[in-house]
């Protein structure tokens, strides 16, 4: 290899934030190189580097990383449209300006050179000042692609990032802040999707409406802090009762939470409501001033319809409210069923 006598960096950097031109110059015969390097070597902006065996022209490249390669097409045991086709060839390399040099202008040999890959032609020797106004285009047109090509990567990721974020928050809209179950935006959501999809299949939908008994006293006793705390357990009690994709467990409101159940008959959704009620009532969280047992428990309403035509979903809110005023009306920690 036959290399400038200027400053290099051991390790290059990457080839779109380098300030000059980096020319790397594959010949076999050292007198080219050291001609080359002497057209060059007053340049500021510009490094040189010389391969004189063609087998280490693309290793070196993919190393060095040039802004341009002088390519000679005669090369002892070696041929030059080869090794053209070779940086085509490599991801890495197939977009770095190839100037083909030649010791004659000659209409087929540049043909081929250009149909191997190419970018353009020069006679050997050329004029230093040819050389280097051809080096320097080709070397700023290509790092202005590299440019190109960052700033559009660098727009494709803002875009995945943008669409990641939307979907994140499209989600965190759907939740309550506290118990991070679905929130009652998402609820009206799914209770009419289920409700239309429900009509099309004839199938029943079921709804329980549960709230927990004496919460105020909870609160007032324990303190909101506590109260909390109780909404979150009962929100994952809930949410760890649900067995099919579709369900859903959401937060109502204040104390109140509901269960959309999809496909499941009235006597599925009170089997739920109670396993929900039970796994409460077996944590004993303490409420001293509640009636009768002093712990937190649970009071469910279950309501199921099969939809037909014309209905509103607000139908089977109702069934089920009304059923939960029984669950309360009856003494509490119990499950009403109605529909």
């Amino acid at each position: 290899m036959v290399e400038s006598d200027q400053n290099m960096p051991e390790v290059p950097p990457a080839v779109a934030a380098l300030p000059f031109v980096r020319v790397l110059l594959v010949d076999d015969q050292a007198i080219i190189g050291e001609a080359v390097r002497r057209m060059v070597s007053t340049e500021a902006d510009i490094q040189f580097l010389a391969v004189l065996d063609a087998r280490q022209a693309l290793p070196t490249a993919l190393e060095w990383k040039p802004t341009v390669i002088l390519q000679d097409l005669v090369m002892h045991d070696t041929d030059g449209f080869e090794v053209v086709q070779q940086f085509r060839a490599n991801p890495a390399t197939r977009d770095i300006p190839i100037i083909m040099l030649s010791s004659k202008e000659d209409a087929h040999t540049k043909a081929q050179g250009f149909s191997a890959g190419a970018n353009d032609y020069l006679v050997k020797l050329p004029a230093p000042l040819e050389l280097l106004a051809r080096l320097r285009y080709h070397s700023s047109a290509y790092r202005s692609r590299l440019e190109r090509d960052a700033a559009f990567h660098a727009l494709r990721e803002s875009e995945r990032m943008l669409a990641e974020l939307n979907v994140r928050l499209q989600r965190l809209a759907e939740l309550d802040g506290l118990t991070g179950i679905a929130n009652r935006r998402r609820f009206d959501e799914v209770l009419a999707s289920e409700w239309q999809r429900a009509q099309r299949t004839r199938r029943p939908l079921s709804l329980l409406l549960c709230d927990i008994d004496y919460f105020k006293l909870y609160n007032d006793t324990h303190g909101h802090l506590a109260g909390d705390q109780c909404l979150k357990k009962v929100a994952e009690i809930l949410a760890g009762n649900l067995r099919r994709p579709a369900d859903l467990a959401a937060r109502y409101g204040g104390e109140e939470f509901a269960l959309i159940l999809p496909e499941t008959d009235a006597d599925g959704a009170v089997a739920v409501g109670e396993a929900c009620r039970r796994q409460l009532e077996a944590l004993s969280l303490p409420n001293q001033p509640a009636p009768p047992g002093r712990i937190v428990t649970l009071s469910v309403g279950a309501a199921s319809v099969v939809p037909v035509a014309g209905s509103n979903p607000a139908t089977l809110v109702d069934i089920a409210d009304r059923a939960l005023y029984d669950a309360k009306d009856r003494g509490r920690n119990q499950t009403a069923r109605r529909g």
